[in-house]
């Protein structure tokens, strides 16, 4: 699945990401820097009824937000991880073994055997400087 959107229409693509795939809670967002990782996560929780403030969690690794209805999102950036054993030592393994919470990681590539099977891979790069390609598997 391919979408190319203009950065205005992020919103209406969480909402269409969030329909085209009921069944998946862990969302891997492959990306160059400032590509609108963090913005289209935000979208994302927005359509999840996110009641926190969305940030990136560059560097805490791990934030958790509630929903409107006290389920747990869980927003994950590994940039700053150097290798497998960082990841497992932040905990990042109890929480996407979690199968009942969405979790949206940024720079899965530092950790990426750890990924569940079945996590949803999602490639966004630039078009132009307002528009984007986001490639799902």
């Amino acid at each position: 699945m391919q979408i190319s959107f203009h950065i205005r229409e992020i919103q209406a693509v969480a909402k269409e990401l969030l329909a085209s795939f009921p069944e998946k809670r862990c969302f891997a967002f492959y990306a160059e820097m400032g590509s609108g990782k963090t913005t289209l996560i935000h979208a994302l929780c927005k359509e999840l009824n996110v009641i926190d403030s969305v940030s990136s969690p560059t560097f805490s690794i791990i934030n958790e937000y509630k929903t409107s209805h006290n389920h747990s999102v869980f927003h994950m950036d590994w940039y700053r991880l150097k290798n497998i054993e960082d990841a497992i030592e932040t905990g990042v393994q109890d929480i996407i073994s979690d199968s009942s919470s969405y979790i949206f990681i940024e720079w899965p590539e530092i950790a990426a055997s750890l990924l569940p099977h079945d996590c949803l891979q999602l490639k966004l790069s630039f078009v132009s400087p307002d528009e984007r390609l986001l490639v799902i598997n």
